[in-house]
């Protein structure tokens, strides 16, 4: 390893970051041109277009015969969004989530990791299973923009109270007949473009999308020659290059998108682009280079750890997201606290640290039965409030 090689990757980096803010910023513009919602922005054109240095950096890893790194930016891209970038996200804001969201987006991401995991068993994900995986995500994506257009206007869960450290709405974010919910656009609320100075022509929108296109294509090529060389001198896997840095590199331009969208209140938009990206993660960046590879072999290492925990985390978001609807603060902490363990874990076993037996034993017997106590206890506690309700509901009175 040398100066060079860490230079490629900070180069390649910093244009994955610069390629997909430039792409988000044309997809979304014309996105909003089309008339699509913020929720089905963020599930679709925000989610697809922050998932494209993930797609890059695979479609390049694998091409090129590093089949580990491939994997791992994707499985490691999927940990570090739900736990990381979630989790930064929930505790700038926490966040809500909408019926369609539970109902049909976390039961897809969970679906799609549950197949990628049976498709993975035989050792390699072949050409028909990215064919199968690549058509669940083109499945979804097209049914997320005819469900919008056929109801634009779906609700947020009713009955939910604020979370237990949201700070109440004022009395002008009440939601009143015509205006928007909090944290959402209304029907005849100008997009937040607009709202800093017009959206973006539709010739600048392209001319954003390609040359972003052309940033990432070239940052990806960087990035994977760099970790490549970087993982040989070390003496480490690519898989475990693919499930840090890497990952956590290619996830940048979701980091900001949510984070930016919390700061701006946008709370569906921060928790649809993260899920959106995820179920991107699955379908197209594991599909499309397994189809342009001819396929891609499944390390033991992914099939005994990182899938497991892959679907353990996207498991974790479905009891969170469906009581109350609410992500809340504790809870986004709760998502970061697991997310370093889960990387310390990962350097530990591949340099062999002394301290990985007492790291696993700590984990093991202390970290993740707490973890486990502390979800039962929230969906219990959820449920309760939940029946409360609905018998306050039906009452007279």
């Amino acid at each position: 390893m040398d100066l060079l090689d860490v230079g490629r990757i900070v180069l390649g980096l910093v244009l994955l970051v610069g390629g997909g803010e430039l792409l988000v910023r044309g997809a979304s513009a014309l996105a909003v041109r089309s008339g699509l919602t913020p929720l089905v922005v963020g599930l679709t054109v925000v989610s697809v277009a922050t998932s494209t240095p993930e797609l890059a950096v695979s479609t390049g890893a694998a091409l090129r015969g590093e089949t580990d790194l491939a994997l791992g930016n994707v499985v490691g891209s999927n940990i570090a969004n739900v736990l990381l970038i979630l989790g930064v996200s929930a505790l700038i804001l926490p966040l809500t989530a909408r019926r369609r969201i539970v109902r049909i987006d976390v039961p897809v991401m969970l679906g799609l990791g549950v197949l990628a995991l049976v498709l993975s068993l035989d050792g390699r994900i072949g050409l028909a299973d990215g064919v199968v995986l690549l058509g669940v995500f083109l499945v979804h994506l097209l049914a997320s923009v005819w469900i919008a257009r056929r109801d634009p206007d779906e609700d947020p869960a009713p009955d939910e109270d604020p979370a237990p450290d949201e700070d109440p709405p004022t009395e002008d974010a009440e939601h009143r007949p015509g205006e928007a919910h909090p944290g959402t656009a209304g029907p005849d609320d100008p997009p937040a473009d607009e709202e800093a100075g017009g959206v973006l022509p539709g010739w600048a929108a392209v001319l954003l999308v390609l040359g972003g296109v052309v940033l990432l294509v070239v940052g990806a090529g960087l990035l994977v020659s760099g970790a490549t060389s970087v993982a040989t001198a070390l003496g480490v896997s690519g898989l475990v290059v693919g499930l840090t840095v890497v990952a956590v590199g290619t996830s940048l331009p979701e980091l900001a998108a949510s984070a930016i969208a919390a700061l701006r209140g946008e709370r569906d938009l921060a928790l649809g682009n993260v899920v959106g990206s995820c179920i991107a993660n699955l379908g197209l960046v594991l599909g499309l280079p397994a189809l342009l590879a001819g396929g891609l072999e499944v390390p033991p290492a992914v099939l005994a750890l990182d899938l497991p925990v892959m679907l353990a985390t996207s498991l974790a978001l479905l009891p969170v997201s469906f009581t109350g609807f609410v992500v809340a603060r504790w809870e986004g902490v709760l998502f970061m606290v697991l997310y370093a363990a889960y990387v310390g874990y990962v350097v530990l076993q591949a340099t062999s640290h002394d301290a990985l037996s007492g790291f696993t034993t700590v984990m093991t017997l202390f970290v993740l039965p707490f973890v486990l106590v502390m979800l039962a206890t929230t969906v219990a506690y959820e449920l309760g409030r939940i029946a409360e309700r609905r018998e306050r509901a039906a009452s007279p009175g």
